[in-house]
């Protein structure tokens, strides 16, 4: 037991032991079968083994489909399997869990599933440190997390439960991926990439770090190497214009999808080889009004025309793969030094002819466009910086309207990237930004030297790792028969578990038995792909397999047209792009097989906010980390829920406060140390008995506010008109009101069901005690009574020049005139009236009234 999990308060128990250490079966046992009225003091270990055994034996929160309720499918982002859970998968957990439990409550045929997404570079790296293969350390990381998940409350099918390493799951994505082969959607080509010479392996942009692997600090060099895609590029307009009706979704991500799509109308231009006039070189700008200014091109150092100039060119040939050390991301380029070199060779303006000289250039990408940019040093910052270090010259062709000086003197000291009217440029002089774009693009077009389009900034998905822990990439290769999809009877292609890892190359390229295969089409010798999919596949379609976890005949049954789309998805904003794109993406690939009929997997999405501690991000780093599992140890499960809910609404940040769950375990004791000691008090009352009318007015106000918040996910509000609850029931159970013990039975009752999606264990626990039933979970949810928030008094506030003089009870249809004399007739506003002269009189229907004297 670790030294911060002590007795809690009020406890007569030793220290326990966290929940590994005990026994599962302790659940069931005679003790917890007892009624809870005899356990005066609250022991949340008792109270959640308890309900958590309940639902358990009852199948509780196994959902099955019916048509003739409403659905409502609930995800959260299914974890890694690292090994142990952290404080922000219990607050994303948490938030999915009272969301789940509050729409069940209401009817509401909920679905709430958890997986693992079980493959990934970790895992091959714990392997390695531990000597033992990466199937055996997921899995029993997969074992290990559930039991927290468990512990926690969480109302999950885990008949459902699925990880991404399961060949029964990886199969489809196989299947899938042939039928995106025949299609031609999923292709080969050669691509630049990181790659770590040490590790043998393409590393994602993110995996570079100063330019080196984040793993082995090997320096990274910029390859290219033949690697699978995905033609997310086809879809590319439909994922941007979707976004406009995805109304559920914050704009925030929406915004970041749609800077990542990066739609841009621009115009094609082909600038003629000099030496080789038949060919062109390519470029596509969005700036077409300042072609008369380019002054130069600059191509990326795999370009065609590089490798070309480079042959006889030594310094060019080591200054290209020199440029392979570098990383291949936007956001590292645009840091990085610009560095160039001349070619030799040059091209010619499409319109007046000029020879232009060839750079290559360290800042230009092969996957952006054709690889190649036309450089306008005027009127483009970048441009206008290598320039300058290259001694290259800078012409301005654009300057404001209205503009009388020398255009020149607007790009001496740097780039005019502003639009405005065309000058220096022959024909087009005096045109706008949009004239010019035009008539250079109708120009163009009759020469055959170019045309409008429109490009993206997004690149086709590169799906191929050169790592063993994934899903194989069911392609079989043949000399005579070239790239065969593996045929259906034979997937899943499996992905063999029992291997040794070196660190270096993946053990699959030396696993003979897994490479060596017949091809499908002539039955010669062949051999497998060994490269697997970025895990991002896998991650890309789960929650639709959520709703056909155990059909072994098709991807997608019948069921998901039921479920589908996820109803509220909830996951960290840093998923706003690759994930929720890449899933968007696949959705519309599976809709287009005829597998769902829907065009978004996700109708809503919720981000939720970090954890902080100490105004900082929780991270095992900074070693701010606070262990889920001694807490549930110390406080309990419900204890933990209530402060996540409490402490801040679920978009925004948490910061972590030690006193804050102190508070929250207060709370809880309270609550059952009140509602043992009403128990027999509430069990004798009768619903039809009539209730105190003064706090059923304000039970069923704080009732209608908590019931609009839980529909906006404020559950921190939620929290807190609970509380208020408690105290009002407490504040009534100690008069002698008529009614009193009614209203406790109702008040109670409508406690209860508010925190059951929040602290489901305790709410179930005295909700059996009080004999409301076996358990809140299905509700009903309270509904408010609108004749109890109904009053025949109202108080107003009396007001005199804007200061409060006294507080008057008119009948509740009282007009203005019989208001204004309740006022004129009080005492305490009287004694600030004499010797003074009324000048106005406001009266503020149900609130107050002010009279303005002089």
């Amino acid at each position: 037991m670790p030294a911060t999990a002590k007795t809690h308060p009020g406890s007569p128990e030793p220290e326990r032991r966290p929940a590994r250490d005990r026994p599962r079966e302790k659940a069931g046992e005679d003790y917890f079968r007892r009624p809870q009225s005899v356990n005066e003091q609250y022991h949340p270990e008792h109270v959640e083994a308890e309900a958590q055994a309940w639902w358990r034996d009852n199948q509780t929160f196994r959902a099955r489909e019916d048509p003739a309720r409403e659905k409502y499918y609930c995800l959260s982002m299914f974890p890694y399997p690292s090994g142990r859970l952290h404080m922000g998968h219990v607050r994303n957990y948490t938030i999915g869990d009272v969301m789940s439990r509050y729409q069940r409550m209401r009817g509401r045929n909920v679905l709430q599933p958890m997986g693992w997404d079980a493959f990934g570079l970790p895992a091959e790296n714990a392997a390695l440190q531990h000597g033992v293969p990466p199937a055996s350390w997921t899995r029993q990381n997969i074992d290990y997390m559930r039991e927290q998940l468990q512990r926690l409350g969480f109302a999950y099918d885990w008949s459902r439960e699925l990880a991404t390493c399961q060949p029964e799951y990886y199969r489809w994505e196989q299947w899938l991926f042939t039928r995106l082969l025949k299609k031609g959607i999923a292709f080969r080509r050669t691509a630049p990439v990181n790659w770590c010479p040490k590790d043998m392996t393409v590393l994602a942009n993110e995996q570079v770090v100063d330019g080196c692997c984040w793993r082995c600090d090997t320096p990274v060099e910029r390859r290219e190497i033949p690697q699978w895609f995905l033609k997310i590029t086809d879809y590319a307009q439909e994922l941007l214009d979707a976004l406009d009706e995805m109304e559920g979704w914050p704009e925030k991500v929406r915004t970041m999808q749609r800077n990542w799509i990066g739609r841009s109308e621009g115009v094609e231009i082909h600038f003629p080889i000099a030496d080789a006039p038949a060919e062109a070189l390519r470029v596509f700008t969005t700036r077409a009004d300042t072609l008369m200014g380019a002054t130069y091109v600059a191509v990326a150092p795999e370009h065609a025309l590089a490798a070309r100039a480079a042959q006889d060119r030594p310094h060019l040939a080591e200054f290209i793969e020199s440029c392979r050390q570098a990383e291949t991301s936007e956001a590292a380029l645009e840091t990085a030094e610009k560095r160039g070199m001349d070619t030799g060779l040059f091209v010619l303006h499409p319109l007046s002819g000029r020879r232009l000289p060839v750079w290559v250039a360290n800042f230009v990408l092969m996957a952006y466009g054709e690889g190649a940019v036309m450089a306008v040093p005027g009127h483009d910052q970048r441009d206008w910086e290598f320039a300058r270090k290259y001694q290259l010259p800078v012409e301005a062709v654009v300057v404001p309207e209205g503009f009388a000086g020398d255009p020149a003197s607007r790009v001496a000291e740097a780039a005019d990237e502003e639009k405005g009217v065309v000058v220096n440029s022959g024909e087009f002089d005096g045109l706008g930004f949009r004239d010019a774009v035009d008539a250079v693009a109708a120009k163009l077009g009759r020469l055959e030297r170019g045309e409008k389009r429109v490009a993206f900034r997004l690149r086709d998905w590169g799906v191929s790792r050169q790592r063993y822990w994934g899903c194989p990439i069911p392609v079989i290769y043949c000399d005579a028969c070239g790239i065969q999809p593996v045929p259906d009877e034979q997937l899943p292609v499996r992905l063999p578990e029992d291997v040794a890892l070196d660190g270096a190359v993946s053990p699959l390229t030396r696993l003979e038995e897994f490479v060596t295969t017949q091809c499908p089409a002539c039955g010669g010798a062949a051999r497998r792909e060994t490269d697997t999919f970025d895990t991002f596949m896998e991650s890309s379609w789960y929650f639709a397999r959520f709703t056909s976890p155990d059909c072994d005949t098709a991807m997608l049954d019948e069921r998901a047209a039921y479920w589908l789309p996820v109803d509220q998805y909830i996951g960290g904003i840093e998923h706003a792009i690759l994930h929720l794109l890449y899933a968007r993406f696949f959705h519309r690939l599976m809709r287009d097989e005829g597998l769902v009929s829907t065009d978004e997997p996700f109708a809503r999405l919720l981000t939720q906010g970090m954890v902080l501690k100490d105004g900082v991000k929780m991270s095992k780093s900074k070693g701010n980390t606070v262990d889920p599992e001694d807490l549930i140890a110390r406080y309990g499960a419900d204890t933990v829920r209530l402060f996540i809910v409490f402490a801040s609404s679920p978009d925004q940040s948490l910061d972590w406060s030690d006193s804050g769950v102190e508070g929250a375990y207060r709370f809880l004791r309270r609550l059952w140390a009140f509602a043992v000691a009403q128990g027999a008090t509430v069990r004798r009352a009768a619903d039809s008995d009539p209730g105190d009318p003064a706090v059923r007015r304000e039970l069923h106000a704080l009732l209608r506010q908590a019931d609009y918040d839980y529909r906006r996910n404020q559950f921190n509000t939620v929290a807190s008109a609970a509380m208020k609850m408690l105290n009002l029931l407490q504040d009534a159970a100690g008069t002698q009101t008529p009614g009193r013990d009614a209203t406790l039975r109702e008040g109670l009752r409508m406690l209860l069901a508010l925190l059951a999606p929040i602290t489901p264990h305790i709410a179930q626990a005295l909700w059996r005690d009080l004999g409301f039933g076996d358990t809140p979970v299905d509700g009903p949810w309270p509904v408010v009574d609108e004749t109890a928030l109904e009053q025949d008094q109202l108080e107003l506030v009396v007001q005199v020049n804007g200061r409060l003089r006294d507080r008057i009870q008119v009948p509740a249809g009282a007009d203005r005139q019989a208001i204004e004399a309740a006022a004129l007739a009080s005492e305490a506003v009287a004694r600030h009236l004499q010797g003074k002269t009324l000048r106005k009189l406001v009266v503020v229907p149900g609130k107050l009234v002010n009279l303005v004297v002089s």
